[in-house]
């Protein structure tokens, strides 16, 4: 029962995450683009220049701003990671008995099962 919770649960996240991959686009674009006009702000040296590429900072930073909704889905997407992690997750079964003789294969075969954890 547990398994087909999750299972349900990352349908849902995947969902989520499908229907806000187009503002997650945007926002990286956005967030690029500012990073791109910020680095170009630095390099101007003329007062215009400057003031042409802090307009132009201002129309992407709204842009990015109407996108916050591709949190949503970055949650989602880590929400569907964690589920991943839990379904696939091995229980260890090794059991090695542990004996009061001091045979080497049987301390090796500790060790590499201790290795192999």
């Amino acid at each position: 029962m547990k398994k087909f919770l999750l299972f349900i649960a990352g349908l849902v996240a995947l969902g989520i995450l499908l229907a806000n991959l187009g503002p997650m686009v945007l926002l990286g674009v956005s967030v690029w683009l500012l990073y791109v006009v910020f680095k170009q702000f630095m390099k101007s040296d003329s007062t215009f220049g400057k003031i042409a590429w802090i307009a132009l900072g201002l129309v992407i930073l709204s842009i990015a701003v109407s996108n916050i909704f591709a949190v949503i889905g970055l949650a989602a997407a880590y929400v569907l990671y964690v589920i991943y992690k839990k379904m696939t997750k091995r229980k260890d079964d090794t059991v090695i008995e542990s004996s009061s003789t001091s045979d080497p294969f049987t301390n090796f075969e500790r060790q590499w099962a201790e290795l192999n954890k």
